[in-house]
């Protein structure tokens, strides 16, 4: 049985959009007004917007929030007319609704602290895996535990919240294809020369980004035996199950990214479909 699973719906009134920038080529970020959402949120989550009345439902990750301003930041690539519309509005415009927050939080928000604190976690980001990769991050150094986290993308200029990110992590790798910035090569690369040659171990690693990027990583994980949890929010489009568009196969049983994830265990998640 398919459920909408958001603890409230922001849609009784306007949310002002309080700063936008251009991250990169085709990417933004947005902070936005939404008292309700950074109240309640974690890591993990996301929310729908639409920027009218008339525009879809898009599924966006919590890249940051702030309960005491009451913001939350969202991050977002322009790949067709609905997210084209909502680069192009500006600071002191609005978003029509927000629903949210959605989704199961990261397990790691349930962990006890001690038990997290004896582990060695490395978050592996690939373009815009970054934005549902940060805010675990931040939560960790907040709850004043480490942790490794590698960023990839095709070129330096594709490399986003690198200053960000490098406040609130351990060990900060980069790893471009074209070499143009940190280390050339994938980040499946990076994962396997910092466990063969130094010498580190990982008790868990989080890999987010491209379906493509997760799938070797979980092959790569597994060869080194690094218990591995992905991140499906790139398959969802409605975010409330209804569509289907989601379903996933996980340890034999059919499950949807956005209803119950978008966080699964990588290495029971058929990939292969998908």
């Amino acid at each position: 049985m398919l459920c909408m699973n958001f603890s409230f719906f922001e849609g009784e009134y306007m949310y002002d959009i309080l700063n936008t920038k251009k991250l990169c080529e085709n990417i933004y970020s947005m902070v936005v007004k939404a008292p309700r959402v950074s109240r309640h949120c974690l890591p993990g989550q996301f929310v729908i917007v639409r920027s009218d009345e008339n525009s879809e439902r898009i599924p966006l990750t919590i890249c940051d929030y702030s309960r005491e301003n009451e913001t939350i930041t969202l991050v977002f690539q322009v790949i067709g007319a609905s997210t084209m519309n909502l680069a192009m509005l500006k600071s002191g415009e609005t978003l029509h609704d927000i629903a949210g927050p959605l989704g199961k939080e990261s397990e790691l928000c349930n962990t006890d602290l001690d038990t997290l604190k004896a582990k060695n976690i490395l978050f592996v980001a690939g373009g815009l895996g970054v934005a549902p990769v940060y805010p675990q991050v931040k939560w960790l150094n907040d709850n004043d535990i480490g942790c490794d986290v590698i960023v990839g993308a095709k070129t330096k200029d594709l490399v986003i919240y690198e200053d960000e990110m490098r406040k609130v992590c351990t060990n900060l790798y980069i790893t471009t294809d074209d070499g143009s910035y940190g280390e050339k090569g994938l980040v499946t690369d990076m994962v396997e020369n910092l466990v063969n040659n130094h010498s580190k171990n990982y008790d868990l690693c989080i890999a987010i980004g491209p379906m493509i990027m997760m799938k070797f990583m979980c092959l790569t994980t597994k060869k080194l035996g690094i218990p591995t949890i992905v991140s499906l929010n790139p398959i969802m489009v409605d975010g409330t199950g209804m569509c289907g568009a989601c379903r996933v196969t996980v340890d034999g049983k059919v499950r949807f990214a956005c209803v119950d994830g978008p966080e699964f265990d990588g290495h029971k998640v058929d990939l292969t479909k998908l």
